[in-house]
C-alpha cells in the first residue's frame, strides 16, 4: 500500500515550502497553525474531524483502563478538539503543544477545570512531565527522522512508561521529509524497528477514499524501544 493519493497537506505545505525553510520548529508549527495550511474544520487538521476520530473517542478509554493509565500527557494536543469529547477517566490530563496560541486558548477553555492542564512544550527537546502514558498522535508524521530520532530520545528521558503513537500498519517502505510536511510512518519498519506494538487501535480513517485506512495508534512501552 505505499502508492497512496497526495493528501492536502503534502499539497498546501509544499505550495510554501520555500518559505517556511529558513523558519525554527516553533515558528514553522505556527505559521501552519495561524494560517489554517491543513485547511480542515478542526485547526488540528482533517484527522482530528470527528468523523475521523469516532473509533477512537469510543476505544481509548477501555485502552488506558486495561493498561492502568491514570495520567496523560497529549503532546501535541493541538485544539483538545475530538478528545475533549472522550469519556476519560484520568487523575491528571497534560495538553502540550509547541504552538503557544493553542495552548493559551486551551488553558482559557479549562481554566477552572483541575484535571485538565495545558503546557508550551516541544517534543524534540524540552522535559517532559512524568505520566504514565504519552499519546502522541499525527505528531511524528510531521516530523524529520532527525527530530523523529530527538523525540524519541527525550521520550526515555521523560519517565512515561508507555507511548501511544500514529502508525501506519500496511505500509511497506518509510521516507523521510522536512519537519512541517507530512507522510505515513510504519514504525515497526525501517529505520525505526518498534517491536510489535502491544495493543492497536484501527482509526477508521475514510480520507483520499479509504486509501490510509490503515491508520492507527500502536502502543508501546517505551523502555521496549530501542535507540
Amino acid at each position: 500500500m505505499d502508492e497512496r493519493p497526495i493528501t492536502t497537506a503534502q499539497l498546501n505545505f509544499r505550495r510554501v515550502a520555500d518559505e517556511l525553510e529558513s523558519m525554527e520548529n516553533r515558528d514553522r508549527f505556527t505559521y501552519i497553525f495561524r494560517s489554517r495550511l491543513w485547511s480542515s474544520g478542526s485547526v488540528s487538521g482533517p484527522g482530528s474531524e470527528s468523523a475521523q476520530t469516532r473509533q477512537l473517542r469510543e476505544r481509548l478509554p477501555g485502552l488506558l483502563d486495561r493498561f492502568g493509565v491514570r495520567t496523560v500527557l497529549d503532546l501535541p494536543c493541538g485544539d483538545f478538539g475530538w478528545l475533549s469529547e472522550a469519556d476519560l477517566d484520568l487523575d491528571r490530563y497534560i495538553g502540550a503543544d509547541i504552538v503557544t496560541d493553542l495552548v493559551e486558548m486551551n488553558a482559557a477553555r479549562f481554566r477552572d477545570d483541575p484535571v485538565h492542564e495545558f503546557r508550551v512544550l516541544d517534543l524534540t527537546g524540552d522535559p517532559l512531565p512524568e505520566v504514565d502514558l504519552v499519546l502522541c498522535r499525527d505528531c511524528l508524521v510531521h516530523l524529520s527522522y532527525a527530530d523523529i530520532r530527538r523525540a524519541l530520545r527525550n521520550l526515555r528521558r521523560g519517565g512515561a512508561r508507555y507511548l501511544l503513537t500514529t502508525t501506519f500498519t500496511e505500509l511497506e517502505t518509510n521516507v523521510d521529509i522536512v519537519t512541517g510536511d507530512w507522510r505515513p510512518l510504519n514504525l515497526c519498519r525501517e529505520p525505526f524497528g518498534f517491536p510489535a506494538p502491544l495493543e492497536v487501535l484501527v482509526e477508521g480513517c475514510t480520507e483520499e477514499n479509504g486509501a490510509y485506512a490503515d491508520k492507527s495508534l500502536g502502543l508501546w512501552e517505551i523502555a521496549a524501544i530501542v535507540d
